[in-house]
This record gives structure tokens, sequence and C-alpha cells, in this order.
């Protein structure tokens, strides 16, 4: 028997505080990932951190955090959640010191590192709390619509805050803005959380440990790497690699009596519906997110920090979505929520599918507005379902299946996405003739390099040069959005009939969750 199948009694006054102080890490880690851009040309120059430094102070987070997910996520429900967030929180904050004081790059690359691996010990543990704290359906879509909520706001406060830090500050100001909130949640916690671990579990299994590092990390590298640098040696070898360990890793689970990771999660139809809703949703998200931003730089005009406001719109309309789906999905069942929210951010996106280079801002402003609004009914439902239809006692396995999917959905986005966008760029531009190999090389290869080729040229060649650039990167856009409505479309049409069975939060459940 699942959460969904119980109607519990509702939580207090009591519960709704420990909500509050679940918020406090999920708004750091926001924050965390936003500021980090802002300080970067900052901390490089006092570092003298090249670009290969540079690219690893900024993904090594995400790498470690996504390769212990899986780990962190078992191991609270063996140890007890509650503990494992404290933890995870007291090495957050003296990672967020070292980083703050870091005097060389590698020192830096280090402490980010640490973050990643306190990082991946929060969500899970959060989310698996939530459970435990809003036993009744209803209330805990309520409260996972918050939390999601808070990531959001994290995300719209942190370049305002961040700003205002480096301003008055030095760079590593910006990560010492968790360690207070950090500590109030060490000291508040214990008080307000309750602990929750499961009792019958089993030893951790290292050498499932090993290979489930081993299978992610590889192909999480090898896939950001070939979004970066097109079809290469190394991260292809990277990703073959990561998907053989993952490979066996399966075999091992479905083999061993304590499994790290129980595979019959992902055998629930609720569960598994989800997770492939919410992969087909970030994954485009992810992608069209990178695309954008380009777009309103080197099409649009606007600087780094205009680019990051022109987002803040769909950060708010996207945070008003995460109160309102939940309520929707008390009165109809979530899966039809899920599919209409998809199939109308779909809708939206076919504003993007007509834009041209000469469009302007506010048509992509509106769209990704308009989508966030109803298409965080995927994310922030689907992370609810998957951790309210585990038993109690993976609650936390389940919460870090969730975080899994938005960190490995955006990711892939990321690389398939912005993989089409490129081959469509470089095989539509239409350079203008004369121009140096190198040149026309580099112009040719990606908006990027064609805005890089300006410099030393004049302002009518720029212009000669960068006009059909435009185009290309425009004609890009349309195809990547046209390729996200179909699979939008279809991942809605796939979620309405998979997850059918499931009722309005608060209702008895009609069928069997299991295929």
């Amino acid at each position: 028997m699942t959460a969904l199948d119980e109607t519990p009694t509702k939580a207090g006054r009591r519960a709704w505080l420990g909500l509050a102080v679940l918020a406090l890490p999920t708004f750091i880690v926001a924050i965390d990932l936003f500021v980090l851009l802002l300080a970067l040309p900052n901390l490089a120059s006092d570092l003298h951190a090249g670009a290969n430094q540079q690219l690893w102070i900024t993904d090594i987070y995400g790498f470690v955090l996504a390769g212990f997910l899986v780990t962190m996520g078992t191991l609270g429900d063996r140890i007890g959640r509650r503990k494992l967030l404290i933890i995870g929180s007291l090495a957050f904050g003296i990672g967020s010191v070292a980083c703050a004081y870091a005097p060389n790059p590698e020192t830096l690359i280090v402490a980010r590192a640490v973050l990643g691996i306190a990082g991946a010990t929060l969500m899970p543990s959060t989310m698996a709390l939530i459970a435990t704290l809003f036993p009744n359906p209803k209330q805990m879509a309520t409260a996972f619509g918050i939390w999601a909520a808070t990531f959001t706001l994290g995300a719209i406060f942190g370049p305002v805050i961040g700003g205002v830090m480096l301003a008055h500050f030095w760079w590593g100001s910006v990560f010492l803005l968790g360690v207070p909130i950090m500590l109030v949640l060490v000291v508040v916690g214990p008080k307000l959380l309750p602990e929750f671990k499961n009792p019958a579990a089993g030893k951790i299994d290292p050498t499932s440990v090993v290979l489930s590092l081993l299978a992610l990390l590889p192909t999480i590298y090898g896939i950001k790497e070939l979004a970066k640098e097109g079809i290469e040696l190394v991260p292809a070898a990277s990703l073959v690699i990561g998907i053989g360990f993952g490979v066996a890793f399966v075999r091992r689970q479905n083999r061993i009596e304590s499994p790290l990771l129980d595979m019959s999660l992902l055998r629930n139809r609720t569960i598994g519906g989800s997770i492939v809703g919410m992969l087909c949703y970030t994954s485009f998200g992810g992608g069209l997110l990178m695309l954008m931003l380009l777009y309103f730089q080197l099409v649009g005009g606007l600087s780094s920090v205009q680019a990051g406001a022109a987002l803040v719109p769909g950060m708010v309309t996207g945070a008003i979505g995460f109160q309102v789906m939940p309520k929707l999905a008390a009165r109809f069942r979530p899966s039809y929520v899920m599919a209409g929210g998809m199939i109308a951010a779909a809708m939206a996106f076919v504003t993007m599918t007509q834009i041209d280079a000469d469009s302007g801002n506010w048509p992509l402003i509106i769209a990704f507005a308009a989508s966030s609004l109803v298409g965080v009914a995927m994310p922030g439902l689907g992370a609810n379902l998957i951790v309210g239809s585990a038993p109690p006692e993976q609650a936390g396995s389940a919460g870090s299946l969730a975080q899994m999917a938005n960190e490995f959905g955006s990711t892939l986005g990321l690389a398939i996405y912005g993989t089409i966008g490129a081959a469509v760029y470089r095989a539509v531009v239409e350079l203008p003739p004369g121009l140096p190999a190198g040149t026309a090389a580099e112009a040719g290869d990606s908006i990027s390099g064609a805005a890089a080729s300006t410099a030393g040229l004049s302002p009518e060649a720029a212009g000669a040069l960068m006009a059909p650039a435009r185009e290309a990167f425009v004609s890009g856009l349309n195809t990547v959005a046209s390729i996200g409505i179909v699979v939008l479309v279809a991942a809605a049409a796939f979620v309405g009939i998979r997850m059918r069975h499931v009722p309005p939060f608060g209702q008895a459940e009609a069928a069997p969750a299991e295929s």
C-alpha cells in the first residue's frame, strides 16, 4: 500500500514550521547556482584561473551532486533523513566557507566538490521529510508546491543579492550567504523535523555505490562535453563507459538482497510515469533555456544581466504555477493536470517556431512566462507523486530519483537540443564572402563564434557578419521549439494514459500502481 492509498489526518502548525525550515537549504542551493556565474569573472581574475579551471569550478558541483544522489537518498533511509540533512547542512556550510576563502583555483574546485556531495544529501532528505511531515495527500501536494516555488524564488533573488554583494565585497562573499541559514537549520531542524529511517534496512553495498558513481559521473561528463565540443573521442568513450557501468549497476541491484536502489520503484506505474514525464519536460526546458539566453544577448542585444532579468517573468509565473497546480490536482486527476500543462506549454512554444531575427525579445519573454505557468505541473506534481507513491521506508530513495530526473533531464537537454540548434546553424548559415579562413570557420561554427569574430572589424563588416549568423541561429531555435512541441505532446499523451489510475489528491486510488 502506498501513501496515495491512505487519507491520514491533516498536519498541524508544527509541520508547516518544519516546511519553512526545509525551504531554507533549497533557497540557498538555488542562490548558490546563480551567484557563482556572477562571481566567475572576478574570482577568475583574482585566482588567475584558466579557462579549463573555470569550467571545472562551474561544473564540478553538478557532476558530484548527480553522482551521489542515489547513494545519499538511500543512506538517508538507512541512518535517518533528519540526521543526514543536518550532516549535509553542516558540510554545505563548511564547503561554502572553504569556497569563500579559497587561495587558488585547485582549492576552490575541491571545495565545490564538497558542496556537491553536501547538496546531494539535501534534496532527497528534504523531499522524504516533506512526505513524513504531510501524510495527507492534499497537504503534501501543497507543501511540495511551496517547496518547489522556493527554488524558483532563489533563482529570482540570487542574481540581485549576488550583484549587491559583489558591488560591496570581494567575490568570496557570495559563498557566505548560505552559512548563517545552514546554521539556523542545524539548530532549529532537530526541534521541528521528525526523524525517520527504515528499521529493516540492510547495510549499504559499497560495490553498488562505486558502480553508481562510475555510471553517473562519466555519463554526465560525456553528455556535457558532447554538447559543448561536438562528437569527440574522449566524451563519446566516457558516455559509453558510463552506460556500461549503468547496466552493471542495474544487474547488481536486481541480484543482491539489500540493493542501493530498489528497482521495483522504477516499475511502479506512478513513479516510472512521473520520471519519464519529468525527463521529457526538464530536458526541453534545459536546452531551451540555454538557447533563450543566447538569443537575448546575441540576437536581442541585451547584456548578460538584462538577459537574466528577461527570465524573471517566467520564474515568477512558474512560482505561481507551483501553488495553483496542486489545487487543480485535488479536483482533477493529476495525470490530466500534468498532461494538460504540457500541452498548454507546447501551445505557448508555438510562438518560438515563428520568431525571426527582427522579432525582438518580448515574444520570447511572454512565451516563456506563459509556458512556465502551466508547464510546472509536470515537475511539481511529478516530484510529489514519486515520493508519495513510494513506501515510507523508501521515500529518500524516491526523492533521489525525482531530483535525478531534474538534474539528468537538464543535462540531457543541453546536449540534445543544443546539438540540434548548432547543427541547424551550421547547415544554413551563409556568411559574407571574403572572410579570412579562420574567421569564417569560427563564425560558421556558432553564433558565439560569429560574435567573437567581430572583434577588430568595422561596424559595417561586423553587421554584415552578424546578420546571417542571427538568422541561422533563429532557424535553429525554431527547429528546437518545433521538436520540443512534439516531445511535450507525446509525453503528455504518455502521462495522461499511463498514470490515469491516480485519483485526485485526497481520494482513494482506483487501480493498482504496479504494472
